[in-house]
């Protein structure tokens, strides 16, 4: 993948070592691992990212956070994928994994209110169940194809470019201008 590309979007690595909540980390932020952009530490902090966003758990962030370091994955690249599930997306997205949960329960799916009131939380007690379930279930798929497809587009990416060089190469000597 094309580094200069994803270095756009991730923010400096010096810059989030000197940040006041992250600075407790200490020498644990200091692991070249966390900042690199290679296919291992990529795909990791993709699938960490996917499956850490689609857990219904307040302090996504803070966990993507603690399993990146642990794991030694791309921490930016973790943290910038745990965002995907907003205050925008979470209500389509938990409704989502709730409904997979329910189905998998083989229980009816009851029809939700995002609102806060007594009411939701009442029922939350009722959809506990099939909202985890669900959340694992569509978490561990999302972390998979994301896993997978980084290391598959890394690879072709690789692949492509070294066919390139060697085209160019093998051009270059036909014509004696190396």
């Amino acid at each position: 993948m094309p580094r200069h590309l994803i270095r756009k979007y991730l923010p400096d690595a010096v810059k989030l070592r000197e940040h006041p909540q992250l600075r407790r980390f200490g020498c644990r932020l200091q692991d070249p691992n966390l900042w690199h952009l290679n296919r291992r530490s990529i795909s990791g902090a993709v699938a960490l990212g996917l499956f850490c966003a689609l857990l219904p758990i307040p302090g996504q962030l803070l966990l993507g956070a603690l399993l990146a370091i642990w794991l030694r994955v791309n921490l930016p690249a973790t943290l910038l994928l745990v965002f995907s599930t907003n205050p925008l997306t979470i209500p389509p997205v938990f409704y989502s994994t709730y409904r997979l949960g329910a189905w998998l329960l083989d229980r009816p799916a009851m029809r939700l209110d995002f609102s806060l009131s007594w009411e939701t939380l009442h029922t939350l007690g009722q959809v506990w169940q099939p909202l985890v379930l669900g959340s694992l279930i569509a978490g561990v798929l999302a972390a998979a194809l994301g896993y997978a497809s980084v290391r598959l587009l890394w690879r072709l990416y690789v692949i492509r470019r070294y066919r390139r060089k060697k085209t160019l190469g093998s051009r270059c000597q036909g014509r004696g201008e190396l």
